[in-house]
Formats: C-alpha cells, structure tokens, sequence
C-alpha cells in the first residue's frame, strides 16, 4: 500500500477537547438562549496545529440537561456552547487548518428530557415511543418518580437506556448521523459506550456511513474485552486501547517495561488501528497517575511511537494534575484559557510537538509493523517499519542514563537521531549503542543498506 494511500486515520495525531469543561459552561443547562463559547473553542485550533494534531475529537456536544452524555437533542448543538452555526464554523476553520473533526455519538442512552421519553411519561401505554426504550414496565414506576419502569446505564436513572433492537430506533440515529455528516461535514463519529451497543446497530452504522463519506471513521469506547470483536471489516475501524493505557503508567510506576511489551504482543492482530490514549474525560490525569513526573517524557514517547492512533487530552500537553473523586469527574474537565496556560511546562510542550511531528512525518508509525529489540525493568527498544524505511524508538523509565546496545532489526550503514538534543550513540556490528537519558529516551530512523 503506497503512503499517500493511507486513510486520514491511519496517519491522524488526535487533540480531544470536552467543550463543557474545557469552556467552563454551565454544570446545568437551564439557559433559553444559546451562549457562544465556541469564540474560545476556536483559538484552540492554532495550539493544535502547533502539536502537529491533524484530528480532534470534540464531545459530548449534542443538546443535554447537565454532563453532555443525557442528550435532550441530538440535532442541536449544547446551547452552553453555542448554536449550530457556530460550530459549522469551527469544523471549517478545522478543515482549513488540515483537521479533520470527530464528534461524541452518545447512542446507547439519552436524557430524560429526550422528547420520545418525555412522550412516555405523557402518554404512557399509548405513547407511539413506548418500544424506544429497554424494559419499558408500566406495571411500575421507576426511583425517579415516572409512571413506568426502564433499564437505564449502569443504574443511573437519570440515563434511559433506548433499544437498539428497534428498527424505529435505529432508524432515527442513523438519521441524525446522516445530518451531522451533512449540516456539519464532520468525519467520524466516536460511540459512547461501545461495549454494551447491540453488534447489528454497529454494523449498519458502518454500511451507512461509509456510504455517506467513504473515509467516515467509526471508534467506540470499549474499555474491557478482545478488541477485534468490534475492530473488523464489517463494524468498527478502532477502540479505545484501554489495556495500553493502563499498561503506560504503571508500566513505569512499577519499572516494568514487560507489562508494556507484553501488552503490544497481546494486541498485534489489532493494535495498529486502537485509539491510544494515556488519559482521558473519565480518567485520573497521566500527571497524577505517575509516581515519578520526569516519566512524562517516555510516556509520551511510547504513545507516539508504539503502533496505534495516538491521542493527546487537553490540558494534559502542560503536565497539569487531576483526580477523579469517588461522586465526581469534574476535577478531569477544568475550565482552561490558552493565555492561562501561556509558558508553563516548555519542555513538555515542546517534546509532544517534535513527537507529534515524527509521528506525521514517518509512515512506519501510523501503520508499520512492530518488532521487539531489546526488553529489560527499565530499558525498552523496538523497531517500526513502513513503506519508507524503519525507525527505532527506545526509552529509560530510570532515574540515571542507561548504556543499552540495542540489535538493528536490519542491515543499516548510519542511523540518524530525531529527537532533539544530543544522544551519544554508535554504530558497530550489526548493534546501536546509546545512552539514553535519565527518563528519557531517543528515537532512530536506519539508512537501510
């Protein structure tokens, strides 16, 4: 397959943004008018480019009553961030700027502010909705006081599970995906809870967005399970690598790289397409995650490097700190201002750009095959290689530089170093010595023989 062949997402480096946090909106949306916050949204995108992101995923943006996962309406955009306009206009200034613009598909459950619920309440055994939700019993009233009972999302009753078995249903959100594609131009969508969505939903969703725009992308939230279930020609084209991202922090909290390593053995079949992410909207910030902040450098260097679609959580470029506590998230979504955040952690910064970059810039990373070097506690080294040449990324999650001499996967007269700063290395018999620094790592790119 030839470079230029690659989908947008095979390559992307994604930014994710959670507007309502990130904006400081509202915690409920009680307003009659649209405010614009999108105005903040925008000088974002600038930042972005700067980090050599080519896609955003933005979410949950649909009209909801309090967190944006209890849509109220899915044809409209959170009226805490703006109208509908406003936000054709930042996926145009996107587009503009070579980004392409993932939005959150919340499809598992709504709001009970969703009309075909409300209808329910109304009209209970006449209302034309009462087979769009799971579990419909007018025999009962539910804890929250309605004239029937509903499944609802892990027992939150705030969150009406619909039924997905429902062509009706299907119908309907397939219909809302057709208008955003349309009205907005957006290029995939990311399914909430993707685990528990029916497998036949999937594959429609997947047939029809193809359709509709043929490098459409579809990535679910999955956070437990073998991966190439949802992963495969006929549904989805990536998960979350949830078991990566444990692996990357305590991997390095426990110096044990095997955890690491033997995770990406695990994954093969799959690996090169799954979301990778080292922190998220419902996670635990890296910073907070990891018992030694300076790991941030290899963490960081592994998300790029090692095969998958990396992805960068607002904020998360400044090393800033965050907690979930047991009754709430709100901690991992801070309202932020890029002016707030103008000259903190400049080495960080800088380092996720220059990852950021290598990874755009070197084909090995967005498809490559993968092949493991050398695996100590501490020391990590593998090999990437595409169309165009083979690249070597090691890292030291210790506190001191370690001298490694790393075996080539492949006959090379000179190797080049691309991260910036200097790396002392050589080259004899078929094996690269480096040192690499305290914390750190170097990335390699062979001049093949």
């Amino acid at each position: 397959m030839a470079h230029n062949n690659k989908t947008w997402y095979e390559k992307a480096v994604f930014y994710h943004m959670y507007p309502l946090g990130m904006t400081g909106a509202p915690k409920q949306n009680i307003e009659t008018e649209a405010e614009s916050r999108f105005g903040e949204l925008n000088l974002w995108i600038p930042h972005i480019k700067s980090l050599n992101c080519s896609a955003v995923y933005i979410g949950p943006l649909f009209e909801s009553s309090t967190h944006g996962y209890d849509t109220r309406d899915y044809k409209l955009v959170d009226r805490r961030l703006g109208t509908n306009d406003d936000f054709r206009t930042f996926v145009r200034l996107c587009h503009e700027q070579e980004i392409r613009v993932v939005v959150d598909g919340v499809f598992n459950h709504t709001g009970r502010d969703f009309f075909a619920f409300r209808d329910i309440c109304e009209n209970r055994e006449s209302s034309p909705y009462r087979n769009w939700y799971r579990g419909v019993d007018f025999g009962r009233n539910s804890p929250m006081g309605d004239p029937f009972g509903y499944e609802s999302w892990h027992g939150i009753w705030e969150l009406p599970c619909l039924n997905l078995y429902n062509q009706e249903v299907k119908n309907y959100l397939l219909d809302t995906v057709r208008f955003w594609v349309r009205e907005f131009d957006i290029d995939g969508i990311r399914l909430d809870c993707a685990n528990v969505l029916d497998f036949g939903f999937m594959k429609e969703l997947r047939e029809k967005t193809s359709a509709m725009k043929p490098d459409f992308w579809l990535m679910g939230e999955v956070i437990h399970g073998e991966y190439n279930r949802w992963v495969n020609p006929e549904m989805l084209h990536s998960v979350t690598n949830y078991e990566l991202h444990k692996a990357l922090y305590s991997g390095h909290n426990d110096h044990n790289y095997f955890e690491i390593a033997h995770n990406v053995r695990r994954l093969e079949a799959v690996g090169k397409s799954l979301y990778t992410f080292v922190d998220n909207h419902d996670e635990d910030r890296i910073a907070s995650k990891l018992n030694h902040p300076a790991n941030l450098f290899p963490v960081y260097q592994l998300l790029f490097t090692l095969p998958g679609i990396p992805s960068i959580y607002y904020g998360s470029e400044w090393g800033i700190e965050g907690k979930r506590s047991r009754t709430s998230d709100e901690v991992l979504r801070p309202a932020l201002t890029l002016s707030g955040m103008d000259g903190k952690a400049p080495e960080l910064i800088s380092h996720i750009a220059a990852l950021g970059k290598i990874h755009v810039e070197h084909d090995a990373f967005h498809s490559g095959s993968y092949k493991e070097l050398l695996l100590t506690n501490r020391q990590y080294a593998f090999s990437r290689s595409g169309e165009n040449g083979t690249l070597i990324s090691a890292v030291n999650n210790d506190e001191q530089p370690a001298s490694i001499s790393i075996p080539l996967p492949c006959a090379a007269s000179d190797v080049v170093s691309l991260l910036p700063g200097e790396i002392p290395f050589s080259l004899e018999n078929g094996r690269l010595s480096v040192t690499l620094p305290a914390n750190g790592g170097a990335i390699f790119k062979l001049q093949e023989v």
